[in-house]
This record gives structure tokens, sequence and C-alpha cells, in this order.
């Protein structure tokens, strides 16, 4: 988790990823945002993110993103 905080973090330091829960839902992540979480995430965790996946549940905080990483971790 605390490598996926430094991941966002480097999107928008000036976020609160700790507590925020509401990431897609106020504009905070845009859709190039999203993108370049995918791929930092694919390289650092070693998991891809299917199409399917991409909804904004998953995207909407740092918990439901780490989740999602681990979920597909062990799918693997």
């Amino acid at each position: 988790m605390e490598r996926l905080i430094e991941i966002l973090e480097e999107l928008h330091p000036d976020v609160d990823f700790e507590s925020c829960e509401s990431l897609i839902d106020d504009h905070i992540l845009d859709s190039f945002d999203i993108i370049t979480l995918i791929s930092e995430i694919s390289a650092e965790f070693d998991v891809t993110i299917p199409a399917e996946e991409i909804v904004p549940e998953n995207f909407n905080s740092a918990k439901a993103l780490y989740a999602l990483i681990k979920r597909l971790s062990d799918d693997e």
C-alpha cells in the first residue's frame, strides 16, 4: 500500500490519499491519471488491469485500488 500511495502522490502531491474516498467522484483523478496509474501499477506490481476492471469503484480510493491490485495478484 505504501508504494501505491507514493505513486498516487507523484500524480497529485496535494491530496491525502490515505483518507480520500472520492478520487473519481470529486474529479481528482482524470482519464490521463488513470492511464498513468494503470501503467505504473502494471510495472510496479506486475499485474494487468483488464478493461472491465477500469471502473470508478476501483479507482475512487487508494484502498479500493490496493484491493484491486491484491485481487488481480491472487488471480495470477
